[in-house]
């Protein structure tokens, strides 16, 4: 079920971080895509814990998910506070981090 994790992964950069412009993947805030019989369970992080967008984040990547499995998806908030080091090499670049 790997494979199916990962095709979840590649479909979730086209969830964008609006205020920062880069994709949720790239960012660092995937943190888990757990995938068995019975569904999809990802846990992510955001940037902020304060993050006024939380819900509507959150919601994105349920969506986008559920576009790529017919498997039910959950999304849960991860307890990792963000960092920029959780980034990919190429965002920190975009970002000059």
């Amino acid at each position: 079920m790997q494979g199916d994790a990962n095709e979840i992964r590649k479909g979730l950069r086209d969830v964008i971080d609006f205020e920062i412009g880069l994709d949720v993947v790239a960012m660092g805030m995937i943190r888990e895509i757990d995938v068995t019989d019975d569904g999809v369970a990802i846990t992510m992080i955001l940037t902020s814990p304060m993050c006024p967008m939380a819900s509507f984040m959150m919601n994105q990547v349920k969506e986008r998910a559920s576009e790529i499995t017919e498997k039910p998806v959950t999304v849960v908030m991860g307890k990792e506070l963000w960092k920029p080091d959780l980034m990919e090499q190429e965002a920190r670049d975009a970002l000059g981090i």
